[in-house]
């Protein structure tokens, strides 16, 4: 099953940072000094790399709960949801807002064999709580979703760079298909995990990705400055079986104008065409036409604008905040560095999305484009 594979490819992600903190721990060790200095320097501190738009980034954080939908991983209860809001702002001053809660990063991290305190250290460039700017009134909308036990922190990166090129987003944590911290201080663990219904995993995102469609847009919106947002203009996307759940979405959902899968299997194949836009992007094995047969699929029903591109060098996850962070930690079992799997990540998904919701030429999307790392297989 591709939760098994997905495991697999975590746990290569990992191989390399293990071995970077590995490193660490044994200088910090050698090189005298109290004890607290050494604990200190034997877990470094990473970043997530600056966005390269033209506005200073914001985020806050929203609980969500679709009343009366039953949780499918625990019945009984109704379906609870967090989901992290970037957007450009004019405030540059006050503390940014953390990575991940120390229990989450716990909880990712004994999943990866890393320390926990390395991934809820991670520093990013959003401000907390900070007010939103929209100049012309309104800001389009990306909605992500992270793959199968990622918690949405993973795709921190792209949301703060398109937030700086003036979007708002949304990135959706899934209840019990990745750590969860709720402003109760419950942590909630990954119990889908555990089980072997990956089709319901992608069904269920597709209907989550509409409800916070729902929750943003509706007339009692739960994010007290949606009114930012242009409901005429949404994306939606999301790495690995978040690719998936998008593809669903778009499939049952009229109000997403256009979305992308990173590296993902399509489980629960809608069977009806899609006539918007849509791109897949995948790994440099993975994305080859007839290594996935879901992939093949996908593209003989979408009837829109469309791309399949694979990115030379690249792993599952190298186009999440993985790739740079990998790359930061001191060493990356990819062929492609982190930082340049970081560069393309941003550039494709920023380009197709602006093509799409704002009608700008990105010769990023061109198969005539001269970034070597690109390969567009069909178009």
């Amino acid at each position: 099953m591709q939760r098994h594979v997905e495991r697999a490819l975590l746990a290569a992600t990992a191989l390399a940072v293990t071995g970077a903190l590995t490193a660490s721990t044994a200088n910090a060790e050698t090189t005298g000094g109290d004890a607290a200095g050494a604990a200190e320097a034997a877990v470094p501190v990473l970043d997530v790399p600056a966005p390269g738009g033209g506005f200073a980034t914001g985020t806050t954080r929203l609980h969500l709960v679709d009343e009366g939908r039953e949780d499918p991983w625990v019945p009984g209860t109704d379906r609870e949801l967090m989901v992290t809001m970037w957007y450009p702002t004019a405030e540059t001053d006050g503390p940014t807002a953390p990575y991940m809660s120390p229990e989450e990063g716990a909880l990712f991290g004994a999943q990866l064999n890393l320390p926990g305190e390395l991934l809820s250290s991670v520093t990013t460039n959003s401000v907390a709580d900070a007010e939103p700017l929209a100049d012309d009134g309104t800001l389009p909308l990306v909605i992500l979703s992270p793959g199968f036990s990622f918690p949405r922190a993973t795709l921190t990166g792209l949301a703060e760079e398109f937030a700086s090129n003036g979007y708002a987003v949304a990135a959706v944590g899934h209840n019990y298909e990745a750590p969860i911290t709720f402003p109760d201080g419950r942590t909630t663990e990954c119990l889908a995990c555990d089980m072997d219904n990956v089709d319901e995993v992608a069904r269920t995102r597709g209907t989550d990705l509409s409800f916070v469609l729902d929750e943003l847009t509706g007339d009692d919106p739960a994010w007290d400055d949606a009114g930012v947002i242009d409901a005429d203009r949404v994306a939606v996307g999301g790495h690995s079986i978040g690719g998936a759940g998008s593809h669903r979405a778009m499939a049952a959902d009229d109000r997403f104008d256009a979305g992308f899968n990173l590296d993902g299997t399509f489980f629960a194949l809608d069977p009806h065409k899609l006539d918007r836009p849509f791109m897949m992007v995948g790994a440099e094995v993975h994305g080859q036409p007839g290594e996935d047969k879901s992939w093949d699929k996908a593209w003989e029903k979408l009837r829109g604008w469309k791309r399949w591109i694979t990115v030379d060098g690249t792993t599952h996850s190298s186009l999440t905040d993985f790739g740079p962070l990998g790359e930061q930690a001191g060493q990356n079992a990819d062929e492609l560095d982190g930082y340049r799997a970081n560069e393309i990540a941003r550039a494709l998904i920023v380009g197709f999305v602006d093509a799409h919701l704002r009608g700008e030429t990105e010769p990023v999307l061109d198969p005539s484009t001269d970034w070597p790392e690109l390969e567009f297989h069909k178009y």
